[in-house]
């Protein structure tokens, strides 16, 4: 690949931008919004307009609604020798293409699973898919070419080529990601009209519980509306657990007996497969999960303090596999905890301890 277009300056297509600009691809800009094109550029991602002739790689970073008549125009007006997309679901875009007239054998579908709650081309990170899925849905008739090209983008942009159906991806994320962002903008708008002091007090498991809510609504809708039968039929089976948990919770909380013990049981049982569905989930690296302790360390909202803590783990030879923050309501600290294996948990904690940090037992 010498030369791309990428035709759409939000957050995953200026990331793709800055990736392949990065990598010595000449990289031309192009998007209905003059002021993110321009933006876009202005950062290192590329040029703004059109190419001088065909490049090598035509990317559609569009809403999922526009990507079918956008890639038959660009077809039309020889804007590349063949197309891919980034939109987060398949089906509905090659349905689109197919209906638009354009030629699916140039075209390849795309989805890098990547992103961040922040849009738009100042967020944009040319690693923001180091490592990342990015799956490809070629059709019956996708050339050679096509999926060539496609692949050399994912390496790239060091992500992590994942072939899939385009029924079965559209599924797959309905699941993992549609359904659950909804459910999280569900359990978010719950807090809209809480009371002060129960808001106030939030911790760390509502944080991470709605963090994906705060994306923009604009960009969700359009997604949801895209892959709705697929995950109106997650949501269905949802809420046929939600049904049975609340009867359980009644029952729990009556006066007969039977049926308080029969609902404990059946509370038990969804929590238990929670544990075995959350065990499925992949792991650092995409391994096997692994299981940590926490060692949690109060610090002082200062500049450098994570930092000074993160060199304080490293000195003594551990290696901290992941983190969470909880800041403390009302003051300028917060408890961090250090996940780390448990074979080294006591050490960390009786050094941290020794070189004068608070560790909370």
């Amino acid at each position: 690949m010498r030369s791309a277009l990428v035709v759409g300056t939000g957050l995953i297509g200026t990331s793709i931008a800055l990736a392949l600009s990065r990598r010595g691809i000449e990289v031309y800009l192009r998007d209905a919004d003059e002021s993110a094109v321009r933006t876009a550029a202005s950062l290192g991602a590329g040029r703004t307009g059109q190419p001088p002739q065909a490049v090598d790689l035509g990317i559609l970073a569009v809403p999922p609604a526009r990507i079918g008549v956008m890639l038959a125009e660009a077809q039309r007006e020889d804007w590349a020798r063949v197309y891919t997309d980034v939109g987060s679901v398949k089906a509905l875009v090659h349905g689109a293409a197919e209906d638009a007239g354009a030629d699916l054998s140039r075209f390849i579908g795309g989805h890098p699973l990547a992103g961040r709650e922040r849009s738009g081309p100042l967020a944009a990170r040319a690693d923001l898919f180091e490592g990342r899925p990015w799956v490809l849905t070629p059709g019956p008739t996708t050339s050679r070419d096509a999926l060539n090209q496609a692949l050399e983008l994912v390496s790239l942009c060091g992500a992590v080529p994942v072939v899939m159906d385009t029924d079965e991806h559209d599924h797959a994320v309905a699941l993992i990601s549609h359904a659950p962002h909804l459910v999280a903008a569900l359990m978010a708008a719950r807090l809209e009209n809480a009371r002060e002091e129960s808001v106030r007090i939030s911790g760390t498991g509502i944080r991470d519980l709605t963090r994906i809510a705060g994306g923009a609504p604009e960009l969700w809708e359009d997604i949801l509306s895209a892959n709705a039968p697929a995950i109106a039929e997650v949501l269905a089976a949802y809420a046929e657990d939600l049904r049975a948990a609340v009867d359980a919770l009644h029952a729990v909380g009556g006066d007969d007996a039977e049926a308080a013990k029969r609902g404990a049981a059946d509370l038990a049982d969804l929590l238990r497969r929670g544990n075995t569905g959350h065990a499925r989930i992949p792991g650092k690296h995409g391994a096997a999960p692994a299981s940590y302790t926490g060692v949690p360390v109060l610090i002082s909202d200062r500049p450098g303090e994570l930092a000074r803590l993160f060199a304080a783990a490293g000195s003594v030879g551990v290696n901290i596999e992941d983190v969470r923050i909880d800041h403390s309501p009302g003051r300028e600290a917060g408890l961090v905890e250090l996940m780390v294996d448990p074979t080294v948990a006591d050490r960390l904690a009786t050094d941290l301890a020794a070189a004068g940090w608070t560790v909370q037992s």
